[in-house]
């Protein structure tokens, strides 16, 4: 008894979305991001998951090129790090508990949900628990190990990560991508970082996960059937 291959490479496709959007909301490695293909990857991926992003992801794939890595470092800096006032903090808390504040109340309940998945925040990582490409490979990771229970048949553990992802993205990632997105396009003139808001904020906000949840219960219980 096997879930469809079609759907399990959906599924493949959906966390490959999260882990190659997290990437671009770490400083830019241009030689590393070109030589691994990132933005064919991840249009090709999106045609899979989310069709209406795909012309966003070529967007960056174009802008990307016309930057040199030392602009984008820039344009990163003034966005998303400092040293003066970030354009777009990249901290769910900022948005989530007012007043630009981190390491507020969501953030210490997203530490929570990290560490009932069984994670822990490495002591020599310097960001933010909370930070956006943190809150993407976390996804990435909940899409993994249910692709991997359902691999294995293990139903119910694939029940509870779908859950914990419907949970995550309706508590936190949706609730303050589409602010964060808006941020980053009302402050650069970058091609590449004002596409990558675009492309983040329609994957999130189209991304009709209660829908694909119903669909993968369907074809869980019809394996209980059989």
């Amino acid at each position: 008894m096997n879930i469809s291959q079609q759907l399990m490479k959906h599924e493949q496709s959906r966390s490959n979305c999260y882990k190659l959007l997290a990437a671009c909301f770490y400083g830019p490695q241009k030689e590393i991001f070109l030589e691994e293909g990132l933005f064919e990857n991840l249009s090709l991926r999106l045609k899979q998951t989310c069709p209406d992003a795909v012309v966003f992801s070529e967007k960056m794939g174009r802008a990307f090129l016309n930057y040199s890595n030392e602009d984008l470092l820039v344009d990163y800096a003034r966005l998303f790090v400092g040293p003066n006032e970030l354009i777009a903090p990249p901290y769910g808390s900022v948005y989530l508990d007012g007043k630009r504040r981190v390491m507020g109340d969501s953030t210490m309940e997203v530490v929570k949900i990290y560490k009932d998945e069984g994670l822990a925040i490495d002591e020599n990582f310097k960001e933010m628990p909370d930070h956006i490409a943190v809150e993407l490979e976390f996804m990435y990771y909940l899409i993994f190990k249910e692709i991997e229970a359902l691999g294995k048949s293990e139903t119910d553990k694939a029940l509870n990560f779908i859950k914990t992802q419907e949970l995550f993205l309706d508590k936190f990632l949706k609730k303050w991508v589409g602010p964060f997105c808006d941020k980053i396009k009302a402050g650069t003139d970058n091609e590449f970082y004002s596409s990558l808001a675009d492309c983040c904020a329609v994957f999130i906000k189209n991304h009709d996960y209660g829908s694909l949840a119903e669909v993968l219960k369907g074809e869980i219980a019809l394996l209980r059937s059989q």
